[in-house]
């Protein structure tokens, strides 16, 4: 009887696992997480069953994109592209890739303000809420009840009793700590909370491996705020187990505050079923800093692979150099291809990437793709003043980007993410110098994964194997 038994429910989870074995071989998002997922679910079904149930890939059908489906959206937008269309001698850069990727158009008369780590940082956003007139959009991964984001309550609170309306939203893995009694006060004050406990979205389609990764803030239509930085005391600094926390945000005006706002409209609505569209102000003020900008939003919800297109258009475009800053290094055979052909090509590519570990399996896969780069002539840096965690990178002097999107697999494919990206001299300038900045703490691998301990040298490899989904 019970042998009986075990062999029905083998059974059952060899017929299950064929059936999702189908089902990603047509819906995973590459080849090789196809393969993988086919590999997983034959060899190993009572593991791989309910993993893929929570961690299969596939598109993220249901996503509502605004300015996808809204034909009036669509016309203002357009409208607003050819009102705010930059002088084409400005551009060095062919952006057309960039415009397609984010469905929206590079636009002049952009001011944009680098804020280097967290106490900068949290001191703009502060002072822009503390200002606020009409509203306030707010959306992190990551949002704690420690002391920061215990000021950032207050805030918001002091702005609804000043007569501002403030829309407040999260995630439900990245936040999943956040204490019921801060939602809470939150709503009694008058906050409008999409609460991640109540949302559509991964829960409610039973995976959790989809985040929305966007770190946004939104005031008055008029200024904006994108980065690396989420809401907690570890992002000042303030953890021993990290010390320094080196991040990176941008204070951005003119019109990509719009496109920043639209994508947050976009995110409203698929967790609250609601339009903002009519209740904020669209009206394009031009920043007399003039600089081109674009935001690229991505995520799985897009019909093409828009996360590592990014990446692949950037370096594609690069002729002198492209310098990125990136917490993660588990990049797809895309990208790994554009960064070797540009390094082969004569362009300087350096990579910077922390050597303090905050996830430990992403941490070692990326030593399994740094000896086949260094090869073809990149240099992996590796930044030692704290933990690194900053998502930016330099084309040239033509392309600068501040966001939030890492350099692997998660915020290609499994994240929804934005980039703030400025086609300005000035801007690449000054990230670059940042970047100078941050390789004065950093030293040069050199070392081969062969010459590694024995903990990276073998586990690097094994890591690697869960690149798809890291």
């Amino acid at each position: 009887m019970w042998t009986a038994f075990l062999s029905l429910v083998v059974l059952g989870l060899y017929v299950v696992a064929t059936v999702f074995a189908v089902q990603a071989a047509r819906t995973a998002r590459t080849p090789q997480g196809a393969v993988g997922w086919v590999v997983f679910l034959f060899t190993l079904p009572w593991a791989s069953v309910p993993l893929y149930m929570f961690l299969g890939h596939h598109r993220f059908h249901g996503y509502r994109i605004a300015r996808r489906e809204s034909e009036r959206v669509v016309a203002g937008l357009r409208a607003h592209a050819a009102a705010t269309a930059p002088d084409p001698t400005s551009l060095s850069v062919n952006a057309r890739a960039f415009e397609q990727i984010a469905q929206m158009a590079v636009s002049r008369g952009n001011g944009a303000r680098l804020l280097v780590d967290g106490d900068a940082t949290f001191k703009a956003i502060f002072d822009a809420i503390d200002r606020a007139e009409r509203y306030v959009l707010v959306q992190f991964y990551i949002v704690r009840d420690d002391e920061l984001g215990l000021e950032l309550r207050d805030r918001l609170i002091s702005a609804v009793r000043r007569g501002v309306r403030v829309l407040f939203m999260t995630d439900a893995i990245g936040s999943h700590g956040l204490a019921d009694s801060y939602i809470e006060d939150l709503r009694d004050a008058g906050v409008d909370v999409a609460d991640p406990r109540d949302q559509r979205g991964p829960k409610f389609r039973f995976q959790i491996n989809y985040r929305n990764h966007r770190k946004t803030v939104v005031v008055d239509g008029r200024t904006g705020f994108i980065g690396g930085h989420n809401v907690g005391i570890e992002y000042l600094g303030q953890d021993p187990t990290f010390g320094r926390w080196r991040d990176t945000h941008l204070e951005i005006s003119g019109p990509s505050v719009l496109q920043l706002q639209l994508i947050f409209c976009e995110d409203w609505h698929w967790a609250q079923n609601e339009e903002l569209l009519d209740q904020l102000s669209w009206e394009t003020v031009l920043d007399p800093q003039d600089r081109n900008a674009l935001v690229v939003a991505t995520g799985p919800g897009d019909s093409s692979e828009t996360g590592s297109m990014m990446f692949f258009s950037a370096i594609a475009a690069a002729q002198h150099r492209f310098w990125i800053a990136s917490p993660y290094f588990v990049p797809d055979l895309d990208v790994m291809s554009a960064l070797r052909n540009a390094a082969m090509r004569g362009v300087d590519v350096r990579i910077l990437v922390p050597e303090v570990i905050d996830h430990r399996i992403p941490w070692l896969a990326a030593f399994a793709y740094f000896d086949e780069i260094r090869e073809a002539g990149v240099k992996i840096l590796r930044y030692t003043d704290g933990f690194l965690h900053q998502k930016v990178f330099v084309v040239d002097d033509s392309i600068a980007a501040v966001g939030t999107t890492n350099l692997d697999n998660r915020s290609f494919r499994l994240n929804f993410e934005a980039m703030a990206l400025f086609f300005d001299k000035a801007m690449a300038e000054e990230i670059a110098e940042m970047l100078r900045r941050d390789f004065e703490q950093s030293y040069e691998l050199v070392k081969p994964l062969s010459a590694q301990p024995a903990h990276i040298r073998y586990g690097a490899p094994i890591a690697r194997l869960f690149s798809p989904i890291l």
